[in-house]
């Protein structure tokens, strides 16, 4: 430490007035900085994180694809109610390969509101959809401050300015429970293939018009609604969800669901390319959150001529 002490004796020596150490301002400022700086990079690595978790799983349900999937004859729901029948004879052309895994890009609007300030932000998303073992939906907000961030079966991230979490749940029997209705009323719109009678899933008659499916895999089992016009287009979805979207901040079950519209041929099928849907569906406190115009839709691994 000799070499230091001479050091500073020449600096006071051609430095008078000069302070020779930081005032503690200036060292509470450098340490503020190095932490900042700790957990930007932090936020970052989370980040890298669950975009590689994002990858996995829509690799994993994309490899659910069947590379022979077999086709459609009507012969498959000639044993259903009506309404059902008219579903799949609208949804799904004679013929078509039946690909239960659909991937979906998709503009339009999500509230980040309530219904009396709904809040609407104007936002793209893209989703895979692969009834029952999941999905994976994300999503970003467009203008003003960005929301980002990917729904699943497995988790629910959100974040704000792009790094900063506002939301980060899942792994737990609720959030499974909660997203298990969602992408089973998400089939009834873009994976018709994936609800055909069969192990795990049943169709029973509600009225002239309605038919309800329930879809059953592991410990979880989802019940909706489905609710055809006269040549079977599907323009209604209901069913209770369980949620935690109430004041009382409580998981229980509660309405939800929704109206479909524009449905165009893609690939074998009729879809919906206009979604709008909500909580508390069919009361007077419904609020449309979702508000989807649908821009592609992909079957992964569907031939060209098919």
């Amino acid at each position: 430490m000799i070499w230091v002490t001479g050091l500073q004796t020449e600096a006071r020596h051609y430095f008078p007035d000069a302070p020779m150490s930081l005032p503690l301002s200036m060292k509470l400022l450098a340490i503020t900085l190095v932490l900042l700086v700790v957990a930007v990079l932090a936020l970052c690595i989370l980040l890298m994180l669950d975009k590689r978790a994002d990858r996995i799983e829509w690799e994993r349900l994309v490899a659910l694809q069947p590379l022979e999937p077999p086709l459609f004859t009507e012969d498959r729901v000639a044993d259903l109610p009506d309404p059902a029948q008219r579903y799949f004879g609208f949804t799904i052309l004679p013929g078509a390969a039946l690909y239960p895994v659909t991937e979906i890009d998709m503009r339009g609007q999500f509230s980040l509101g309530t219904q009396d300030a709904p809040s609407y932000r104007p936002m793209e998303a893209r989703q895979i959809l692969a009834l029952p073992e999941g999905f994976v939906w994300s999503m970003r907000t467009l203008g003003g401050l960005p929301i980002s961030g990917s729904d699943s079966g497995r988790w629910t991230r959100f974040r704000f300015l792009w790094l900063i979490p506002v939301a980060r749940i899942g792994g737990d029997p609720d959030h499974r429970r909660s997203a298990f209705g969602r992408y089973v009323a998400e089939a009834v719109f873009w994976t018709p293939a994936a609800l055909l009678p069969g192990p795990g899933v049943a169709w029973e008659p509600v009225d002239e018009d309605t038919a309800r499916v329930t879809v059953s895999h592991g410990a979880l089992s989802q019940a909706v609604d489905v609710t055809v016009d006269a040549v079977g287009r599907p323009i209604e979805v209901s069913f209770q969800r369980w949620s935690d979207a109430n004041p009382d901040k409580v998981y229980r079950w509660q309405p939800f669901g929704g109206y479909l519209s524009d449905f165009r041929e893609v690939g074998g099928y009729r879809l919906p390319y206009r979604v709008e849907a909500g909580n508390m569906f069919d009361t007077e406190d419904y609020f449309p959150f979702f508000l989807a115009d649908v821009t592609a839709i992909r079957f992964p691994g569907q031939k060209a001529d098919e």
